[in-house]
């Protein structure tokens, strides 16, 4: 993954979203037809805190989000989701 250049504006965050699950538990492998969007990703870029909040995510923290949050965007053929610092639903 290249350096990416520019900033994230505030309260938003861009994440690298998880490969989804090939295969399952016990051994078969799901077709791209029926995999789901991964709900997971890693922390890439944060924008600057909003006015009324502070940011409690920083880059490289892997972040659970709700199922239809963000925009998905493609930079340099890599595929990112721009979302909400409130869109967020767990940090680990």
């Amino acid at each position: 993954m290249a350096q990416l250049k520019g900033k994230v504006l505030a309260g938003k965050v861009l994440v690298k979203p998880h490969e989804a699950e090939a295969k399952t538990a016990s051994g078969i492998i799901i077709p791209d037809s029926a995999k789901e969007k991964p709900r997971q990703g890693t922390v890439i870029l944060v924008g600057a805190p909003k006015k009324d909040e502070e940011m409690e995510v920083k880059k490289g923290d892997v972040v659970l989000y709700g199922k239809y949050s963000g925009q998905e965007l493609s930079i340099d053929n890599e595929d990112y989701l721009l979302i909400s610092q409130s869109d967020i639903l767990f940090i680990s």
